[in-house]
C-alpha cells in the first residue's frame, strides 16, 4: 500500500518515514535497534529497512552492529542534520516530545493531541496549525502540567495548550466537549498503563 505524503511535512515521503526520523532525530544521542525503530514508526521492519538503508547510504543516519543487532542513530555531523531535524520536528516532533515529557508526570492515565494539529497529522486539509492542543486524562499536578506545556512549547516552537480531565469525564457520554473531541481526529501520545 502506497501512503500519501503527510500534510504537516509533505517534503517527506511518508508518515512512516516521518515517524522513523522523529524517533531518531528528536533524541539524536539514542541508538535504536531496527525492531525498536519499527515499533516507534508503527511499521514492519522490512518497511523501515528500505528507508534506513537509503538514509545510511546518504550519511543522514549511522549504523553499527553488535552481534546480530543493527543499531541506528541520527548522524548529527551531517550538514543537513539541523535543517532536516526542523522539518521532522515540525511534522512529527510534538508526538515524540510530548510522550517524553509526559513520562515524567505522575497520575496521567492517557494523553492525546486533538484540534487542528491532530487533524492535519491525520490528513485533514486546512490551515497551518498555530498551536497544539493536548488532552491529559488523569489527576496530575496542575503545576507539573503547566511546566510540561512550557517545556513542550519551547521544544516544538508552537504554543502547546494542555487541558486535563478525569477518566470519568473522558468516558462520559453526556459531556459535549468530550463528545466533540472524541468525534474528531486524535493522536494518542501516551499509552495507557497496562
Amino acid at each position: 500500500m502506497k501512503s500519501s505524503a503527510p500534510l504537516l511535512a509533505p517534503i517527506l515521503r511518508s508518515d512512516t518515514q516521518g515517524r522513523m526520523l522523529a524517533a531518531l532525530m528528536m533524541s539524536p544521542d539514542v541508538e535504536l535497534s531496527l525492531t525498536e525503530l519499527a515499533q516507534r514508526s508503527n511499521a514492519a521492519v522490512p518497511t523501515i529497512l528500505r528507508d534506513v538503508d537509503r538514509l545510511v547510504s546518504g550519511g543522514y543516519l549511522e549504523d553499527r552492529r553488535i552481534g546480530r543487532s543493527r543499531l541506528i542513530r541520527a548522524n548529527t555531523a551531517h550538514p543537513l542534520f539541523h535543517p532536516l531535524r526542523e522539518i521532522v520536528l515540525y511534522g512529527y516532533g510534538p508526538e515524540v516530545v510530548l510522550a517524553q515529557l509526559l513520562e515524567d508526570v505522575a497520575d496521567v492515565q492517557d494523553a492525546y493531541i486533538y484540534g487542528s494539529w491532530a487533524a492535519r497529522a491525520n490528513g485533514v486539509p486546512g490551515h497551518d496549525p498555530q498551536d497544539i492542543d493536548v488532552l491529559v486524562i488523569g489527576h496530575a499536578d496542575n503545576g507539573a502540567l503547566y511546566d510540561l506545556a512550557k517545556r513542550a512549547t519551547d521544544a516544538v516552537g508552537k504554543e502547546v495548550n494542555v487541558r486535563q480531565v478525569s477518566q470519568e469525564r473522558w468516558e462520559s457520554g453526556n459531556d459535549g466537549f468530550m463528545t466533540t473531541v472524541r468525534s474528531r481526529p486524535l493522536i494518542r501520545v501516551l499509552e495507557p498503563p497496562q
